[in-house]
C-alpha cells in the first residue's frame, strides 16, 4: 500500500506496525505521566526539576556548563534557562562564571539541591521499579534493553 507524493511512494505502516507504534506512544506517554504524577506527589518536584537535579548530582563537582546540560537533556537553551531560573529561585541551583574562558556559565547544585535529589531519588526509583521492572521478566527487560539500544544507535553522533 502506498500513496504518490512529490513523485515518491509513501510506504504506509502495516496494520501490525501501526498497532505497535501506537502502543509504544501510549505506553511512553502513560508512563511519563504516571512517573511525573508520583514524583510531584511524593517530592513536590516536577520531572524537569528532577532531570536537572539528577544530571548535576552525577556530574563532577556537581556542576556542568549550561550548553552541556542542555545537550544532555536534549532541551533547547531557552527552556533550560527558564528552568534554571525557577530552580535558582527555590535555592536548588546556583550559577558560576567559567574562569577558563570568561564565556558561558556553569550551573551548580547547591547543598539544598543535593539534599533535595537525595531525598527524592528513593521514591522515584520505587515508582520506576513498580511501573517497569516489577512488570517485566528478566528476559523481557534484557530484550527491551537490546531493542532500545538498537533504536538509540541512529541518534548517536
Amino acid at each position: 500500500m502506498g500513496n504518490m507524493t512529490n513523485g515518491k511512494t509513501t510506504p504506509w505502516l502495516t496494520e501490525s506496525e501501526q498497532c505497535l507504534w501506537r502502543s509504544w506512544l501510549s505506553v511512553a506517554r502513560r508512563m511519563d505521566s504516571a512517573l511525573a504524577r508520583d514524583l510531584q506527589r511524593d517530592t513536590g518536584l516536577s520531572m524537569p526539576d528532577y532531570e536537572v537535579l539528577v544530571n548535576l548530582s552525577e556530574a563532577d563537582g556537581h556542576r556542568m556548563r549550561m550548553a552541556v546540560l542542555a545537550d544532555r537533556l536534549t532541551w533547547d537553551r531557552s527552556r533550560l534557562s527558564h528552568q534554571i531560573t525557577r530552580m535558582m529561585n527555590r535555592g536548588l541551583l546556583g550559577k558560576e562564571t567559567c574562569n577558563s574562558d570568561g564565556r558561558g556559565a556553569f550551573v551548580v547544585l547547591t547543598d539544598h539541591g543535593l539534599e533535595t535529589i537525595r531525598d527524592a531519588a528513593p521514591s522515584h526509583v520505587a515508582s520506576v521499579r513498580s511501573m517497569m521492572f516489577d512488570v517485566l521478566s528478566d528476559d523481557q527487560a534484557a530484550d527491551l534493553h537490546g531493542i532500545l539500544a538498537t533504536l538509540a544507535q541512529q541518534f548517536e553522533e
